[in-house]
């Protein structure tokens, strides 16, 4: 191994370790701040989705389903 492939695995493993120790970091932050999640709101069902309108109807009878 050349010294330059050693110096080059040696920062990647720096790297990964920098990463786990940041997201263990990130993870701890959030778990000890004390504040809790707020649950998101449920959307209004009744605007969007499927609906058998004319035009809709129209073409299950043109198209024989």
């Amino acid at each position: 191994m050349k010294k330059s492939e050693k110096s080059e695995s040696l920062a990647r493993r720096d790297f990964l370790k920098g990463v786990g120790v940041a997201g263990a970091a990130g993870v701890a932050t959030v778990a000890l701040s004390g504040k809790q999640a707020k649950a998101a709101l449920p959307e209004d069902r009744k605007t969007s989705g499927y609906r058998e309108t004319e035009h809709v109807m129209k073409y299950y009878e043109l198209s024989r389903f």
